[in-house]
């Protein structure tokens, strides 16, 4: 399938549903109905604070890659940031408009953007922030180039993408390959067709360092803590015991399903 095929297909999946608006069952658009989709997101994803650390960017141009429904973006707005987002949907951008507007805040800009072909000049921000974004792009490294393109040198990018030796991964293998009866199923090709909109990509830590060899960037970390997904957040606390024995035997540090990515660009 051609990339543009693709593209396509991504923009159609999550143009149907912004990121995480299934959470919430109150009228579209309503306070209630952002409330909701931002409880659900900190309570599933909790190091997402810690990690993006909104309220030290505040006075500084943040650039959002891939805004979905807007929690995160509206913490760089509420914290005095600089705040731009993009997103390669209109149903994305909608919400955010709809939630700056009924929460009285205002952004410097928001609008419809390829991930791939950023629409602002090089060394613009302070930094460039992505969440769970750049793995469903179906040039993940053109995405990333862009990324590093628009970051001021000496700013900060943070990303998030996809772990594949996780245990979350593991639990997708055994659902869509041993289950299916096809045991030999690569983990590539499960999470091009099962995991979220068509294409999606997931990577090992040692993967990626190797392609950010590549750019004019320092890692500041890389890690990927195990997350409620691996620990199955969802089922009773009884059986949770064995995600946890598990990931203490793997390794806690680099068993996740988010891969957290902390760069400074250098000259």
């Amino acid at each position: 399938m051609s990339g543009q095929k693709l593209k396509q297909l991504v923009k159609e999946y999550w143009n149907k549903e912004a990121c995480g608006t299934q959470a919430s069952t109150s009228k579209k658009f309503s306070k209630e109905y952002f409330e909701e989709i931002e409880e659900h997101r900190y309570k599933l994803e909790p190091e997402i604070f810690s990690f993006a650390q909104f309220t030290r960017f505040r006075g500084k141009s943040v650039l959002e890659v891939g805004v979905g429904a807007g929690s995160d973006f509206i913490q760089w707005v509420r914290a005095g940031s600089i705040a731009y987002g993009i997103d390669l949907t209109e149903e994305a951008i909608e919400h955010v408009k709809k939630r700056l507007e009924l929460f009285d805040l205002k952004a410097q800009e928001i609008k419809v953007a390829d991930a791939e072909n950023i629409p602002y000049p090089d060394d613009t921000f302070d930094l460039v922030y992505s969440w769970g974004v750049i793995h469903h792009s179906p040039n993940t490294e053109k995405a990333l180039e862009e990324i590093i393109r628009v970051t001021k040198n000496g700013g900060r990018i943070k990303l998030m993408i996809y772990n594949r030796r996780s245990i979350y991964a593991f639990y997708k293998y055994i659902r869509y390959g041993l289950l299916k009866g096809k045991p030999f199923r690569s983990f590539e090709q499960i999470f091009y067709y099962h995991q979220e909109s068509p294409g999606t990509k997931a990577y090992t830590i040692k993967e990626f360092k190797k392609i950010l060899q590549r750019y004019p960037v320092e890692i500041i970390q890389i890690s990927a803590k195990a997350t409620n997904y691996d620990l199955k957040w969802n089922i009773p606390k009884i059986v949770r015991f064995f995600p946890y024995i598990l990931s203490f035997l793997l390794g806690y540090e680099k068993v996740g399903w988010f891969m957290i990515i902390e760069l400074k660009k250098i000259a």
